[in-house]
């Protein structure tokens, strides 16, 4: 009777040990890819505001900030990212001040007016393309300007999201990410 007992309370713990190290779970609950963020730190890339001004990354250090790199003649892939960015950014209800949109442009061709004022409040910076293509991972296939990216509050690239995302799993993966960090 004493080797029953023990046999049914020692079952769990078996059990999660069997299924842990021998089945392994192959499931994961994130739909960006997560990039080691230790091997993308933010580097020295020369930005630029429009106006000419310097200006860098860190400078919005302790927030999370939603990523997009494209030309500035912004063609119906890149409208379509600003407006993910912008519609994540504010589903994120109070904790939406917690991230940040910037768009990294790698031309020096003129911005349309309208699409500025359209997506005010994403920060528009130059780029060297050649500095920033050393910088960002991209999947084999594709180009940097196919994705969205996501920087932590320390300041590392941290996931990137595929091309032609699904803007309803990026919400699920920003609002876990909120939810389970206390920076930024």
């Amino acid at each position: 009777m004493l080797f029953i007992v023990l046999a049914v309370c020692a079952a769990p713990l078996i059990f999660s040990y069997f299924t842990y190290y021998v089945i392994k779970p192959q499931s994961r609950t994130n739909y960006g890819d997560l990039i080691d963020p230790r091997a993308y730190p933010i580097l020295e890339l020369g930005l630029k505001q429009l106006d000419g001004e310097a200006a860098a990354l860190q400078q919005f250090a302790g927030k999370w900030i939603l990523l997009q790199v494209d030309q500035a003649a912004c063609a119906k892939p890149c409208t379509d990212k600003l407006y993910y960015m912008r519609q994540l950014r504010l589903t994120q209800g109070k904790e939406m001040d917690r991230i940040e949109r910037v768009w990294l442009i790698t031309d020096d061709a003129p911005l349309d007016t309208a699409l500025m004022k359209q997506y005010d409040g994403t920060h528009l910076l130059r780029v060297d393309a050649k500095k920033l293509a050393a910088w960002l991972p991209i999947q084999e296939g594709t180009q940097a300007a196919d994705h969205l990216y996501m920087i932590d509050p320390l300041g590392n690239l941290m996931m990137r999201f595929p091309k032609d995302p699904d803007a309803n799993k990026i919400k699920k993966d920003i609002t876990r990410l909120l939810k389970a960090s206390r920076i930024g």
